[in-house]
């Protein structure tokens, strides 16, 4: 069964489904053009299409479509209740496609949410924080500084 939900937005309608395996090639474009769109502070010349594969192996995918059109996706650790990437395609950023997708993953976790965000992403700094996220910690990592945030549940 395909669990779906849509979330209306100030501007089109944005529907969150459950990944499929047809949605890989599309999937893994959108995530190399996001990355190159965003991490512009990293060089990206070693960036393929397959890093997709390996970067959500294991993990729960949602896909967010706008106007029939996959515009972004979220994986997430479901055991950890970690989300581990939220990409959205830099044609459907600002539109609300993040905030759906964001909105469907906290939907999943019982009650706290954990996620790293590389330092040099402002944009997906604030963008988090404006969605409840705070900042617990900092590491290290190959693609740079990041911070630790953490998402609680309202009670």
């Amino acid at each position: 069964m395909t669990e779906r939900s849509s979330i209306t937005t100030k501007h089109p309608a944005v529907t969150v489904r459950l990944w499929d395996e047809s949605d890989r090639p599309f999937l893994r474009t959108l995530f190399l053009r996001a990355r190159k769109a965003s991490w512009t502070w990293l060089s990206g010349e070693n960036w393929r299409l397959e890093d997709f594969d390996s970067v959500t192996l294991g993990e729960q995918i949602w896909v967010a479509e706008c106007e029939g059109k996959r515009a972004g996706f979220a994986s997430v650790l479901t055991n950890d209740h970690f989300l581990h990437s939220l990409f959205v395609d830099p044609d459907w950023q600002g539109q609300g496609v993040g905030s759906a997708l964001l909105e469907k993953v906290h939907s999943t976790f019982t009650r706290t949410g954990a996620l790293k965000c590389l330092q040099q992403n402002e944009s997906a700094l604030r963008f988090y924080q404006r969605h409840g996220w705070y900042i617990e910690a900092q590491g290290s990592a190959p693609d740079g500084d990041y911070w630790l945030l953490h998402w609680r549940r309202a009670r």
